[in-house]
Parts: structure tokens; sequence; C-alpha cells
């Protein structure tokens, strides 16, 4: 995106560095979705979501444990604290992401089966409910910056052309946020639904 003429303006600046802040923050959270989604492959991003109580603390397995993929179909835990192997266990467990884990004690293995072509097509509605999801986020920013500025021409902060010039560029910056989900979406839709 070419610079932003809502940041040389000092009323719209702070405007502009927060929808581009909370915009951006809505695209790296659909996107660390997006990674602990399951397609046929293990991944250790695929337990990201699972918290276990630790101490009292609901803490991510990736804090706690060495989280690494050997092979394409089996993701390893290697609990730093031997003694939370049950409580980590039990979190995989209890998540809805249908896994079954084995345990010797120290280590735990998870076997991730092969995706059915029924649950790659769950996987894809999903996905689709979680953009659409996001999309909304997207335009709720919009919507907030569009209030804002016209509050600021209402008070006579910024002239009309400001106005008008402002409110476009929020609006190419909300169709290039979204561009950028859907292109995610479509790269992840083509991942689960590969055999």
């Amino acid at each position: 995106m070419a610079v932003s003429a809502m940041a040389g303006i000092p009323a719209l600046k702070d405007v502009y560095g927060d929808l581009k802040r909370r915009m951006d923050q809505a695209v790296a959270t659909f996107q660390s979705q997006l990674s602990a989604t399951r397609t046929g492959r293990a991944s250790a991003h695929m337990l990201d979501a699972i918290k276990v109580d630790y101490y009292g603390t609901p803490t991510p397995v990736s804090q706690m444990a060495q989280v690494s993929t050997p092979e394409a179909q089996m993701i390893l835990i290697q609990p730093y604290d031997p003694s939370i192997v049950k409580e980590i266990d039990k979190a995989i467990q209890a998540s809805d992401l249908g896994f079954n884990p084995q345990t010797d004690g120290k280590i735990i293995r998870i076997p991730v089966p092969p995706m059915t072509e029924e649950r790659r097509r769950d996987v894809v509605k999903h996905l689709n409910k979680v953009l659409e999801e996001h999309r909304t986020a997207v335009r709720n920013v919009r919507r907030d910056g569009n209030d804002a500025l016209k509050k600021l021409a209402k008070d006579k902060k910024i002239s009309e052309d400001e106005e008008k010039r402002a409110l476009e560029e929020v609006q190419k910056m909300t169709d290039e946020e979204i561009r950028k989900m859907e292109e995610m979406s479509r790269r992840k839709e083509v991942e689960v639904m590969q055999v």
C-alpha cells in the first residue's frame, strides 16, 4: 500500500495508527487460527488452542513441553516437567481435535489419523466461518474509523475534502486486509483438500 495520506495529517494520524493496528491484529489472529487448523499432516500448531491447568494457570502446551513432528502423521510432546504428563494427556483428550494420545510416562505421542473426505469438507466449512468472523471484525474496525472521521469533520478538525480522502483510504485499507485473509484462506483450503 502507498504512503498514507491520513498519516500525514496530524488530526488523522492517531485514527490511522489505531485502525492499522486493529486491522493488522485481526489478520494476525486469523493467521494463527489458520495455522492451528488441522490438515492431513501433523503440525505442532495443531495444539496451540489447548491449555493445560498448570499450578492453577491455563498454560499452552508449547510453553510446557517441546512439541515436534518427527513424522508426517505423528506429534511428539516432551514435557519439561515429567509430572505434568497426565494433565497434558487429559487436556488433549478433552479437546475437540479428535486425538487419542499415547503416553509412556515421559513422552506423549499423538498419531494424526488421515482425514476423511467428509472431515475435510467440515474443516473447509469451519475455515469459511472463521474467515467471515474476521472479515466482520475488520469491517467493524472500518466502521469505528469512519465514525471517528465523521466526528472530526463535524468538530471542524478536518476539512470535508480531508474527510472524503480519509474515508476512501479507510475503505482501501479494509479491502486490502480482507483480500489478505481471503488469500490465506484459499491457500489453507487447498492444503486441507489435498489427499
